[in-house]
């Protein structure tokens, strides 16, 4: 019998299903949902349950799935039990939820960065496992409480991080650990303004977009370059204006993060950057998504919107496809995305699920091959002083490590010197 799985949050990545229709992205039928269903056919999967605010909205959730998925692909299931009633709005409903399921359950958290922790933890303390999709958490204080409870509960905390999976970006994390010291890697990726509207409940309230957005590049690197160095400190700046003046929200078009690394035996420096941006007109590709990488003994790249790949359809016209990431198109009427790197993230935590409740592994025999927590830290150090940054008027933020040549951090600060300025812009 496979895995109880509750998914808390119903939006684009869920369900493909916005604002009462289908999501004008490439992700219309939904990722995690899809992938659940499927998993369940395969009997890795058991009981599937929702968890939104508003209960009307399962009604037009319902159809939608029966649309984009049950129509399409024989042979799946698109039933699941769904919390709140159908008439209830509550947002504490995944309280309620979660008392339902039985420990050892998966819970995976698909909701604003700034709910993540509350509900997470909820599920921790209820002895269920979790995958949170990135970021974690927004602060180092919330990630390293989440590390804890895990630990005394014995349940596997991580995070959905499925550019881990696809199949260049791990070649690449693989050669470039043969490069040496780590020098430079800059990054870039953005959503198409029109997610605004689908973002606009959270945006530059909740979050940002280099939470949303920067958090993939960030643990690439932090799983590219393992223990042989650290980020030592971050300085933000930010791009404004359209996001006020098109949407009416208060918050930055397009956040770049540059981060001073240490190498750890040599001591030598490098530099990293990391640009974010939900303002990208539309273009080929929903998302554009690249970065380069460059170590003292050698540099490598990858378009990843691009393989390569393209379409031209008189209904959608011309486009970039990565059927990498989810496969939707049938194959003889089934679907057939089972290799593709956004179903294996998801596949992978269901597998450890098992294992660990059928006594077969401990949550940390996943540290090497889940985003963990546990071995995470650095990327939410790096978001956070960012976001502290930003908030100081772009002046430098510190990571600080408890010891010499730990991976650890333990705080992210501003020095005495940049206190007293921030203190001035205020």
């Amino acid at each position: 019998m496979g895995t109880d799985i509750l998914v808390v949050g119903t939006g684009e990545y869920v369900t493909g299903f916005v604002h009462g229709a289908a999501a004008n992205s490439d992700k219309s039928a939904g990722v995690i949902a899809l992938v659940l269903f499927d998993l369940r056919s395969r009997g890795k999967v058991h009981q599937i349950s929702l968890c939104g605010r508003d209960g009307k909205r399962f009604a037009g959730i319902r159809r939608h799935f029966n649309e984009k998925i049950a129509s399409r692909y024989k042979g799946i299931d698109v039933s699941a039990n769904t919390f709140p009633d159908a008439h209830d709005y509550n947002p504490q409903a995944y309280k309620t939820a979660i008392e339902k399921m039985k420990p050892g359950s998966g819970v995976i958290v698909v909701t604003p960065d700034d709910t993540h922790f509350e509900i997470a933890m909820t599920a921790i303390r209820q002895g269920m496992h979790v995958l949170v999709v990135k970021p974690l958490v927004k602060t180092l204080e919330e990630h390293q409480k989440l590390i804890e409870a895990g630990k005394q509960k014995n349940v596997l905390v991580a995070i959905e991080m499925h550019k881990r999976f696809d199949p260049m970006y791990s070649d690449a994390r693989d050669r470039a650990r043969s490069y040496g010291d780590f020098s430079y890697m800059s990054s870039y990726m953005s959503q198409p303004r029109s997610q605004l509207n689908t973002f606009g409940k959270w945006a530059g309230q909740g979050s940002d977009i280099s939470y949303y957005l920067n958090s993939h590049h960030i643990d690439l690197l932090e799983w590219m370059i393992g223990a042989r160095a650290r980020p030592i400190q971050v300085t933000a700046l930010a791009a404004t204006g359209v996001a006020k003046t098109e949407f009416g929200i208060e918050t930055e078009d397009t956040i770049t993060l540059t981060v001073q690394w240490e190498n750890i035996e040599s001591g030598n420096l490098g530099i990293a950057i990391h640009t974010a941006s939900w303002i990208a007109p539309k273009s080929d590709v929903h998302s554009q998504q690249r970065f380069f990488y460059m170590g003292h003994n050698g540099e490598l790249q990858i378009d990843q919107a691009h393989r390569g790949y393209t379409t031209a359809t008189v209904s959608g016209g011309y486009a970039s496809i990565n059927p990498l990431f989810m496969k939707y198109e049938p194959c003889d009427g089934k679907f057939a995305g089972q290799g593709a790197y956004g179903y294996q993230s998801i596949e992978r935590f269901t597998d450890a699920v098992a294992s660990i409740n059928q006594r077969k592994a401990e949550p940390k025999d996943f540290d090497n091959t889940l985003a963990t927590a546990a071995r995470t830290l650095q990327t939410t150090a790096i978001l956070e002083a960012g976001c502290l940054s930003l908030n100081s008027g772009s002046l430098p933020v510190e990571i600080n490590y408890s010891a010499g040549q730990s991976l650890r951090p333990e705080i992210i600060i501003l020095t005495a010197q940049d206190l007293n300025k921030a203190v001035a812009l205020t």
